[in-house]
């Protein structure tokens, strides 16, 4: 027999679910027989799946330790190395850190090793989570930002953070906001609009009928949002540096961009279209100024960095977040830069 007794981070969710985890190797079927015949029992009685569970319940197993040997899939913590991570902010819910450019949020391929594993190892590490806890509830990252941008990654540390992080970056509740240099003389903050194609091949977009803040295209934001005929986009900027330089071939601007919709590679190519292009930006930017950073500087990527997040008021388990803010410093490398290239 197996006891399985839920914690705080695993409660919330459904008992199917968290078999279906545990269970790893058994069918939906077999769960659901197992639970009829009560071989499987949720404190002390029968259950059908679909109770929400609470910390402090129990799950109880009556198997034979071979059946349950084969229905499991023993938990592999190498999987999960750990290094120093920045940490903005932790509580029992969440955890938010600051990534640095080069490291991916989640894996691309199955060897990665992304933001993602990271943050479980650095869980495990401190005591915040056990292998038995990763048996039914795997902490997540709930954002993602491209690998070669910095900033803060929201990662769920618990069944209901997860959750209701998850909902507010789906239903863009939460307030993010980047700090981008960018090519060009930017002297008015604006909202621009525009349309994103997706090109699979080469993983890259492309952004047509830009539109700003005065200049609506009528009917853009009822356009289909189908992968085909593309996504509305939305991008709001304030210019919060430049450089006074009387050759406007050198002209910087330092912006600070919010995201009103979030779209992969929606500030790059969005700021791109309308001619100011991202500082060191290998897809959208200027082959020549990009050429000059990385001469300067050793900038290999965009400048391009989440520094906020403003969490929306809300009632549900998040509600003691409701409001607050959370920044993230730049990195060294970009400061060099701002010093170096004299923005006031």
């Amino acid at each position: 027999m197996k006891e399985i007794i839920i914690t705080t981070p695993e409660e919330g969710q459904r008992l199917d679910r968290v078999l279906q985890r545990y269970l790893s190797r058994a069918s939906s079927g077999f769960i659901y027989k197992m639970l009829r015949k009560k071989n499987i029992t949720l404190n002390g009685k029968k259950a059908s799946g679909t109770e929400k569970l609470a910390a402090g319940d129990v799950i109880r197993l009556f198997f034979a330790d071979e059946t349950l040997a084969k229905f499991t899939q023993p938990q592999d913590t190498s999987r999960y190395p750990v290094r120093k991570l920045d940490i903005i902010y932790e509580d029992d819910n969440i955890l938010l850190v600051n990534k640095p450019a080069g490291m991916l949020t989640q894996k691309a391929e199955p060897s990665d090793v992304s933001l993602n594993e990271y943050a479980i190892g650095y869980l495990l590490d401190s005591g915040a989570v056990t292998q038995d806890d990763l048996s039914v509830f795997r902490p997540s990252v709930c954002n993602r930002l491209d690998r070669n941008t910095s900033g803060i990654v929201a990662v769920g540390k618990s069944a209901a953070g997860l959750r209701e992080l998850s909902a507010m970056f789906r239903d863009r509740t939460v307030h993010k906001y980047y700090l981008t240099l960018v090519v060009g003389d930017v002297r008015e903050e604006a909202q621009i609009e525009g349309i994103l194609y997706k090109d699979e091949k080469h993983n890259t977009v492309t952004v047509r009928k830009v539109s700003r803040s005065g200049e609506e295209v009528p009917g853009l934001e009822n356009i289909s949002d189908d992968g085909i005929c593309g996504h509305y986009i939305k991008t709001r900027y304030v210019p919060v540096g430049r450089r006074n330089d009387s050759d406007v071939r050198h002209a910087l601007t330092l912006l600070e961009v919010e995201l009103i919709t979030g779209r992969s590679h929606q500030i790059r190519a969005h700021l791109s279209s309308i001619g100011h292009p991202v500082v060191g930006d290998p897809k959208y930017g200027s082959s020549r100024r990009n050429d000059y950073f990385r001469r300067e500087y050793g900038l290999k990527g965009q400048f391009l960095h989440s520094g906020k997040l403003v969490f929306p008021e809300t009632d549900g388990p998040l509600a003691y977040l409701a409001g607050r803010e959370f920044t993230a410093p730049l990195p060294k490398l970009f400061s060099d830069i701002l010093r170096g290239e004299h923005l006031s």
